[in-house]
């Protein structure tokens, strides 16, 4: 009933300003609200709407807001806050960045994850094009790949992530935990720094070493939290 209903207030009460993309298995558009002019983004995917429902309450300045969640037969609708910024991948491909700047943003995305974790979900899919740098935080984007933790499962129903950023064992090995975030972001940490992914160059010095044991095979081997990795990062 819920998806019904969001489904046709998004029809009756909101226009279509831009699509970012638009797929079978996904679609993102900005939307506005035709009486206050407020801006929202619109996500409708195939997958679970779990992980958005659980961030419903949740307000978070490394997160954006969810507003509305929705999910029958597969398909899930997900109205949730427009925020304005540069996408870190944008922001790389100009100009690389400095060891401080890597570090603020690095500290941002981990303290988005540590509410994540703390709520059981695993995001799986964190990389640059999913990191907004707005004024004076990164915020980070797009949880359609994530997914909750089970206790009774062996690994992972759905393989979902980025070649080059998912972890060893988002790829059936097992079941994936916050380390595998903890991973991706060591490689976003590295594109950040070097340009490269870290098995063509690993960043110099300190962080290149918290970069080396952020992307370990063995998830056993990394640092175990994000907390964890903050502690360092803030050192």
């Amino acid at each position: 009933m819920l998806y019904a209903f969001l489904q046709e207030e998004i029809h009756v009460h909101f226009d279509v300003l831009h699509t970012y993309k638009e797929t079978e298995e996904k679609t993102i558009r900005l939307l506005r609200h035709r009486e206050s002019g407020e801006r929202f983004i619109f996500r409708d995917f195939t997958g679970t709407a779990e992980t958005y429902r659980r961030l419903l309450s949740i307000e978070c300045p490394y997160l954006p807001k969810i507003w509305e969640a929705a999910e029958e037969g597969g398909r899930v609708l997900v109205l949730e806050e427009y925020l304005t910024g540069n996408r870190l991948d944008g922001v790389i491909a100009e100009a690389l960045l400095s060891e401080k700047d890597t570090r603020k943003i690095a500290l941002d995305v981990c303290r988005a994850l540590y509410v994540l974790h703390g709520l059981g979900i695993v995001h799986r899919d964190v990389k640059p094009e999913n990191i907004l740098l707005c004024e004076d935080r990164a915020v980070l984007l797009d949880l359609d790949a994530s997914r909750t933790e089970k206790e009774d499962q062996k690994k992972d129903t759905a393989t979902l992530g980025t070649a080059g950023y998912a972890a060893p064992e988002q790829f059936g090995i097992s079941q994936t935990d916050g380390r595998a975030d903890i991973y991706a972001l060591g490689i976003s940490m590295n594109l950040m720094l070097t340009g490269a992914h870290p098995s063509v160059r690993l960043a110099d010095g300190r962080m290149g070493r918290i970069i080396s044991r952020c992307i370990m095979t063995q998830p056993a081997k990394r640092y175990q939290t994000v907390k964890q990795l903050m502690e360092v990062l803030a050192l």
